[in-house]
């Protein structure tokens, strides 16, 4: 056994003695969640006491979104259409409908998938908007010579599943990160809620990348498959009973956490284990304060999702909540064959389940003060390997939210051209992404409440592309780049 002395961030974050270093129990440990570790970063705080929520919807698969926001000037429309060639959704047969003109690209139009008309109507009330070409990107890279030139670094595993749902979830493409994006900013900013035990990071979808962090990670309030997930399944009745607080469990937990152990790291499980029993308490107490909705939500596993999350947000005094963050997925988006037959069907599950959402938000009065935005691996290519999209890099994004600058479409919508398009990678339209998801999760993060000077640790890639907090020149300056808030 290892006997050379180690903190407790250490063990937990590596488990590298031998006789801990299994990774079922390692994960299992990391599950528990809420692992608050000595050295906390400061950072300002303007106003603990107002609420904020962001809401991640993971597309798991990878959207082919050049279909759901398509242009539609008669120029454009028809590179759209040659491009596209069997896989264009014909404007004119109603496929597509028009949504208004965007302000940030004059002299242009657009429609969406006929199958969104909520979101159509969300959009042109100004609570939704569409980031465009959008990727995973480590720097930014002008065109294709650059691209090639080996001069810029590229994410790792671009076109891979594992790597760029990865790498979507934390904002690091040059290595494959343990550590996600709404996890660092749970570690910059958990203690503007005020009951410690319980995570800001709520999950749908039991264990995420996109929820970890350094020293907090997500509570599940829904079982994925995984067997450590850890949840509060036993509680309301609308979620299945999984047994995590029944009181053999509780009775069990409690002896171990008051056992006097000789050995830090079983101190440091059961105290875990103490706290977990104790977070389940919370939440038991917190939803016996639930109201019913009076809006009405689909039948369809995204707008239960929705559903659950808006009835925890209805509850966040109860659990100390002045900050929450949200994931869920949606999956089965990798469509290699019947892209437009699976979208047909996909889409208006999307569509509703957001214009659901963003009705019970405006019920209980949080419709100012939680984002929703949609992620994906990657975006798909133009052209048709016969029935179906294959993988690409830049995609379209929706984040629908009161206090966006709704209506707009921001970064720029590429040409769709094959030929003469310093964006396309190669013959079957893959495009290098023009906004980075860094750049994204910035405006995200200062709006939730960060700092500028806590962006380098949430987002450490961030001086590639601008600053907030004094990068090196010649990094451009400014507090929204996109500029998706007032």
């Amino acid at each position: 056994m290892c006997k050379r002395k180690i903190s407790r961030r250490k063990f937990l974050g590596e488990a590298s003695c031998a006789a801990l270093g299994s990774t079922a129990f390692l994960s299992s440990v990391l599950n528990m969640g809420m692992i608050n570790t000595l050295a906390a970063r400061p950072h300002i705080i303007q106003n603990p006491n107002d609420y904020k929520a962001m809401v991640c919807i993971l597309l798991a698969g990878g959207a082919d979104t050049f279909n759901v926001l398509v242009p539609t000037e008669a120029s454009e429309y028809q590179t759209y259409q040659d491009t596209r060639g069997s896989l264009a959704l014909d404007y004119n047969g109603g496929d597509l409908i028009d949504i208004n003109n965007d302000p940030n690209h004059p002299g242009r139009s657009f429609a969406i998938h006929s199958g969104m008309n909520r979101v159509r109507d969300l959009y042109n009330q100004g609570q939704l908007s569409f980031v465009s070409n959008i990727g995973t990107l480590i720097e930014p890279i002008s065109d294709y010579n650059e691209y090639q030139s080996g001069l810029k670094k590229l994410p790792l595993g671009l076109y891979s599943h594992s790597d760029q749902i990865m790498q979507w979830q934390t904002s690091i493409p040059q290595s494959r990160s343990a550590v996600g994006f709404g996890g660092r900013v749970a570690d910059i900013l958990h203690d503007m809620n005020t009951i410690p035990n319980i995570s800001m990071n709520i999950s749908l979808d039991g264990k995420n990348r996109f929820q970890a962090g350094n020293e907090y990670n997500e509570y599940s309030i829904k079982n994925n498959t995984d067997e450590n997930n850890i949840g509060y399944d036993g509680f309301p009745s609308w979620w299945s009973n999984s047994g995590y607080a029944n009181d053999l469990k509780n009775a069990a937990i409690d002896n171990m956490a008051e056992q006097q152990y000789s050995n830090i790291f079983q101190q440091t499980i059961g105290s875990l284990n103490k706290q977990t029993s104790e977070s389940i308490e919370v939440f038991k107490n917190a939803f016996g304060n639930v109201v019913p909705l009076n809006t009405n939500f689909s039948n369809t596993g995204l707008s239960q999702d929705l559903k659950k999350m808006a009835e925890v947000i209805s509850v966040r005094s109860f659990l100390g909540a002045n900050r929450q963050i949200f994931f869920t997925t949606f999956g089965g988006w990798d469509h290699h064959d019947n892209v437009i037959g699976n979208q047909n069907n996909m889409l208006p599950i999307l569509s509703n389940a957001l214009a659901e959402f963003n009705d019970a938000l405006n019920e209980i009065g949080m419709a100012d003060d939680v984002i929703t935005f949609t992620i994906s691996d990657f975006g798909r290519t133009l052209t048709s390997n016969g029935n179906g999209s294959d993988h690409a890099w830049g995609g379209n994004q929706i984040i629908m939210g009161n206090a966006i600058n709704g209506g707009r479409i921001y970064g720029n919508y590429p040409s769709l051209a094959l030929t003469g398009n310093d964006l396309n990678i190669d013959g079957r339209g893959r495009f290098i992404p023009t906004t980075s998801v860094d750049e994204f999760y910035a405006e995200l993060a200062l709006w939730y409440g960060a700092s500028p000077n806590d962006l380098d640790y949430i987002l450490p890639n961030l001086c590639n592309f601008y600053s907030t907090s004094g990068c090196p020149a010649p990094t451009p300056t400014g507090y929204a780049p996109i500029g998706m808030f007032s």
